[in-house]
């Protein structure tokens, strides 16, 4: 059924974006769109193979006709015989959503929310400036102070909106600039006072320079002793964010996100700036956008936290996001309240979809529904194509000698945390080591998961991800090892330590014991007290606790306190039954499993076997 607001939004033939570009050389520039072997090359530049290969000889490159040119010996080439050169794109089924180009007449074009990033290093405070910015609490169970998942939320200052997008690490948002997808204006950098530029700092610099997305800098914790905001405005001006207090042009704000001191002249700051650079879109067009989060919910099937870039989302369009495509059921704000309609740099969730896009996929909707669908079908076939030929690619890595190898299988819970983890485990590079990622995938750990371990000698990795009792059982028979982590930065420090071949003495889970919750009932001064019996180990007062809800970690924090026939207890035992109420999460359901845990200093030597 077409959309009644579709006649009022102008709208795009997706074909019409195709273009078979035509290479050759035309006006003295050769234009190019993959690379070319020597034969096809000097056929389209107009000379023989013979002065080609003669050229790269006199190189030191020991080439034939056949042999496949790159980009950059292309470009070497041309130079050589007195051609410029450009590449250009062809444009298909397969990478159309990400070369989509529109006109929009400047008088529909109106001002439009900043759409904002924050970024910085571990513990330095990003999530408590989004939440003090937010007026809510603290978020829970954020290990190490760092943002596992993709989300974006809307906030109104001065009577003005700003949209903000939280990243889980860097690499997610490099992730969405490789795909196309422009989904910030402004970068907000949080250093830490008393801590000063550190590394993840400078890598958040890089990507925003990369970007090419103004930064803000907002030097946080000055309310604690021993600061040097002096230093921190040094360290800056050695990454060329020269301070406009010492002459430059970077905007920088001094203040705390934990008294909210400071936050005020931030928010002003970034309206300021959206002020100057014009942001606008149209909102009289179909919508436009960009993927930030995607997941499968039990209750709602495959849902999609989307970001406009432009036009007008309306319940009931019909979308198209990399090989994920469907009706717009329904669509839900930051506060997961129904509405009918999402105008430009909105932050919305839809349900609706056939499957979860991939993160940073850009998407478009589109009101020829069968064309969509072709579409669609066509890029996930393509998608399939990549990952037979990437499967090959290992199996003849696994063949090079020499090379100590490192098979990882990875488990993940949603796709957001899949596409920060996964490319920057594809960028360690370490000599005389090979990372081979044998399978990457969302949900649980399975058996499925320990047999491939088993027969490819693997190591499984579970990101916010724990296996159950029976799943860790059958490891421990097979002889299989399980790592887990809730910190992208860990995780990645530990994979680069197991490639080097030993990992340097560390804080480690040990666990301690398994409850599965069977009633809940709530008391007025302590909140909701979980019913659960202890399946195996044993609970302490003290122990550190999680919560699994179908194989994922909702939560991560604390027992609070337990109680066994009414009497405080500070420890219980398997096959006991007892209740108990975590620090500061109330969330829990029956069926829920609690698993509890101590941190103890290990020296630990490589789990995978190199």
């Amino acid at each position: 059924m077409a959309n009644k607001h579709n006649e009022k939004r102008v709208g795009i033939n997706i074909r019409s974006q195709f273009n078979k570009v035509q290479t050759g050389v035309k006006n003295g520039v050769f234009i190019f769109s993959s690379p070319l072997s020597v034969a096809e090359f000097a056929n389209k530049i107009n000379k023989p193979s013979s002065e080609i290969l003669k050229y790269m000889f006199i190189k030191g490159k020991m080439i034939n006709i056949n042999t496949i040119l790159n980009e950059e010996e292309i470009g070497e080439l041309c130079l050589e015989f007195n051609l410029d050169f450009e590449k250009k794109t062809d444009v298909n089924e397969t990478n159309v959503l990400s070369n989509i180009n529109v006109y929009d007449k400047p008088e529909d074009l109106v001002a439009r929310p900043p759409i904002v990033t924050i970024m910085g290093h571990v513990d330095h405070g990003k999530t408590t400036l989004l939440d003090y910015i937010r007026k809510t609490h603290v978020v829970k169970g954020e290990a190490g102070g760092i943002t596992q998942h993709i989300g974006a939320y809307q906030v109104v200052y001065d009577n003005q909106k700003i949209t903000f997008l939280d990243t889980p690490g860097h690499a997610a948002f490099t992730k969405m600039r490789a795909r196309g997808a422009n989904v910030t204006d402004i970068v907000v950098l949080v250093v830490a006072a008393d801590d000063g530029i550190k590394p993840q700092t400078e890598e958040a610099i890089d990507h925003a320079k990369a970007a090419k997305a103004p930064i803000i800098v907002f030097i946080n914790k000055i309310d604690k002793p021993n600061i040097n905001v002096e230093k921190v405005l040094s360290q800056l001006s050695d990454k060329d964010l020269l301070s406009e207090e010492w002459g430059g042009n970077t905007i920088v704000v001094k203040g705390s996100a934990l008294t909210g001191k400071g936050v005020s002249d931030l928010l002003k700051a970034i309206l300021t700036m959206a002020e100057v650079n014009e942001y606008k879109a149209n909102p009289k067009r179909l919508a436009m956008g960009v993927v930030i989060e995607s997941n499968v919910d039990r209750g709602l099937g495959p849902v999609a936290t989307i970001l406009i870039n432009n036009g007008t989302l309306v319940k009931g369009d019909f979308i198209i996001a990399g090989s994920a495509y469907g009706r717009v059921r329904i669509l839900f704000d930051e506060n997961m309240k129904e509405i009918d309609s999402a105008p430009p740099a909105k932050p919305v969730k839809i349900t609706g979809l056939n499957e979860p896009p991939a993160v940073g996929e850009k998407f478009i909707v589109s009101t020829d529904e069968r064309d969509v669908k072709n579409i669609a079908e066509k890029i996930k076939l393509f998608k399939q194509q990549e990952e037979r030929q990437h499967q090959l690619n290992l199996s003849i890595i696994k063949k090079e000698d020499n090379i100590k190898v490192l098979t990882v299988i990875l488990k993940i819970d949603v796709n957001g945390s899949l596409e920060a983890i996964k490319p920057m485990l594809n960028s360690i590079k370490v000599e005389g080591a090979k990372l081979i990622l044998l399978r990457v995938a969302l949900g649980g750990i399975n058996e499925s998961d320990i047999n491939l371990a088993k027969a490819s000698n693997a190591v499984i990795i579970g990101f916010n991800i724990k296996p159950s009792r029976s799943i860790k059982d059958i490891a421990q028979e097979q002889k299989v090892n399980i790592l887990f982590y809730d910190v992208i930065y860990h995780l990645k420090q530990d994979v680069e330590n197991m490639m080097f071949g030993v990992l340097e003495p560390e804080t480690q889970e040990q666990e301690t014991a398994e409850a599965t919750i069977l009633q809940l009932w709530h008391h007025s001064d302590v909140g909701m007290i979980a019913g659960c019996k202890v399946s195996n180990g044993e609970i302490n007062r003290n122990d550190f606790a999680r919560v699994l809800r179908d194989g994922k970690v909702i939560v991560s924090t604390k027992i609070a306190s337990m109680k066994h026939l009414k009497e405080n207890v500070n420890k219980i035992s398997a096959g006991m039954e007892c209740g108990i109420v975590l620090t500061n999460f109330n969330d829990v359901k029956v069926g829920d499993i609690i698993q509890t845990y101590k941190l103890i200093t290990v020296k630990h030597t490589s789990n995978a076997k190199l």
